[in-house]
């Protein structure tokens, strides 16, 4: 008897197995990313009720525990925050990459036409919002913070578009992911170019020797993923010691994670067949060895038709929802609440700021590039999307959160930070709820017809 798993790849459809397919990865990972936001909302509540309790110096004594190692070539001595912030934010970013990628090669950025509508509202949602922070702080120290209001959390995003429910159409969604991954680049760029410190030049030539490394095992075919762990690692703390934010090494290595199956798609069905009937061969006469045999070669048949983007988005990408946003939440997200650190926040230009960027920038910038990439026939708006469904997810689009609060511990020290930090806590709240309603109200009523594409919001 065929075993099930070999049943069912013969009976499945062997293009769409091979392909993994493109409709289904987007949908598993929107779905992934509405349960994360529902996890990361509880991580963050904890993280503020721990701050505001008496037990509030048990949060930052725990954070700064010290933890390192010493492999002889190197040794690394972070904070528990820090470990958090670079080693596991990596890993949140080495499935970023992997999302770049994908929509890159498969997905909605593909095509150009298909790509100038989230491309140009993008753009807008980071030149808009940078600009009005400068307005509040010029260009000066308090100025640093501009990366800031640049950031979507597509978590809660997709999260707040979940509680709608199917009152919105699914482009919809499509298009907020797509805008989301065109703000990460643009997030990572800012990082890496702004917010790393001095380079260290004997460490960067070590990284890219890593980087050759890996390049010339892929080329020989090694598929070990246990030999790319190690290198990723060694690659990770090269780039830990260039001064070059750690989490751009997660970037890296997701960009150059192959996008395409080592087997042709067009021979998984010829060749399954034939494993079959030699297993089935083998099964008759009880040939244990041979059916054992054929068990492997059927495994790496199978592993090979899948391309490792797919097979690591889909195994990493529920660890970095579910756990590591979760921990950064908890390490990160520990504003003091108290009536002096609020006065203080919101007597300092930062705060408002961060809340004016995100909250108004975010959805002038989306919706006046959507509209001017619509009206000079760049993009058209996707089926179904009105202009009501574009200022709403506009809107959500200010929920910056995690990457937000992210860039300001990177922009400012202590106290300055925990000001930028209440001012995307406030911003993100007002986002969230303000795009719900506004979704609610006009989005689900709006008419999903065609030539509402061409009317002005």
């Amino acid at each position: 008897m065929i075993p099930f798993k070999l049943w069912a790849l013969l009976h499945s459809g062997a293009h769409d197995y091979a392909l993994g397919g493109v409709v289904r990865p987007v949908a598993r990972f929107i779905k992934t990313e509405q349960l994360s936001s529902v996890i990361l909302l509880a991580a963050t509540a904890a993280a503020l009720i721990w701050v505001n309790s008496p037990f509030d110096g048990g949060y930052v004594d725990f954070w700064h525990t010290e933890l390192g190692f010493d492999a002889g070539l190197f040794e690394i001595h972070l904070y528990l925050e820090e470990w958090v912030n670079h080693g596991l934010m990596a890993i949140f970013f080495f499935v970023i990459g992997l999302e770049i990628k994908r929509e890159v090669v498969h997905g909605e950025l593909r095509e150009r036409r298909k790509a100038a509508l989230p491309v140009m509202a993008a753009v807008g949602g980071m030149i808009v919002p940078a600009l009005v922070f400068f307005a509040f702080n010029g260009t000066g120290e308090d100025g640093r913070g501009w990366g800031i209001p640049l950031a979507t959390d597509i978590a809660f995003a997709l999260g707040v578009l979940g509680l709608l429910g199917r009152s919105l159409p699914a482009e919809l969604r499509v298009f907020l992911l797509a805008l989301a991954v065109v703000d990460d680049i643009g997030s990572i760029l800012v990082i890496a170019v702004f917010y790393s410190g001095s380079l260290n030049l004997e460490a960067l030539g070590w990284g890219a020797l890593v980087l050759v490394g890996m390049v010339a095992v892929r080329r020989v075919g090694i598929r070990s993923l246990g030999l790319y762990v190690i290198l990723g690692l060694l690659f990770w703390v090269a780039i830990e010691k260039s001064g070059i934010h750690a989490t751009i090494a997660g970037v890296i290595l997701g960009l150059l994670t192959p996008a395409h199956p080592h087997y042709s798609p067009a021979g998984f069905r010829p060749s399954m067949e034939t494993l079959a009937g030699r297993y089935e061969t083998a099964a008759a006469e009880h040939d244990e060895p041979a059916m054992s045999a054929t068990l492997v070669e059927i495994d790496d048949l199978t592993e090979g038709s899948e391309s490792m983007l797919e097979r690591l988005e889909r195994q990493v990408h529920p660890w970095s929802s579910y756990l590591i946003l979760p921990l950064f939440a908890l390490a990160n997200a520990g504003i003091v609440l108290s009536g002096d650190a609020l006065a203080d926040a919101f007597s300092n230009s930062v705060t408002y700021g961060v809340i004016a960027g995100l909250v108004v920038g975010k959805t002038v910038g989306v919706t006046a590039f959507t509209y001017l990439a619509v009206r000079t026939g760049i993009a058209a708006l996707p089926s179904g999307v009105t202009w009501a469904h574009i200022i709403g997810t506009a809107m959500l689009a200010g929920i910056g959160f995690t990457v937000s609060i992210f860039i300001a511990g990177l922009a400012y020290d202590h106290p300055l930070s925990e000001d930028a930090k209440i001012g995307v806590l406030v911003a993100s709240i007002i986002a969230g709820v303000g795009g719900y309603l506004f979704l609610r109200t006009f989005g689900a009523r709006a008419p999903a017809k065609q030539d509402e594409q061409s009317a002005a919001p």
